[in-house]
């Protein structure tokens, strides 16, 4: 029994350290000048997005592409820039984070 419950008070702690870390990431990165959790700055929230591309396959790819290539059109006129300061690894993590929001 505390075994078990060891497990689940790690787990969650690797949880929550990771969205931290992914948070922390965007920060980074500087996604947050254009963008914010909850609310729309520049660009969308990123709880927006999430919903927007919530059950979509290719949702994770389409938006990697996005964040290191940038793109126009899917949220108004203002274009998002690409990222060329942003790995492709980092822009997988970004984006999974991204589509957790709610």
């Amino acid at each position: 029994m505390k075994r078990s419950l060891l497990v689940v008070v790690a787990m969650s702690a690797l949880a929550s350290s990771s969205a931290m870390a992914s948070a922390d990431l965007a920060k980074a990165k500087n996604c947050m000048a254009c963008h914010a959790v909850a609310n729309k700055l520049v660009g969308p929230a990123f709880k927006d997005v999430a919903a927007k591309y919530a059950g979509q396959k290719d949702a994770e790819a389409k938006l990697t592409a996005k964040v290191l290539k940038g793109g126009a059109g899917a949220w108004g006129a203002v274009p998002m820039p690409a990222n060329p300061q942003v790995s492709e690894a980092e822009a997988k993590t970004l984006v999974k984070w991204v589509m957790a929001q709610k």
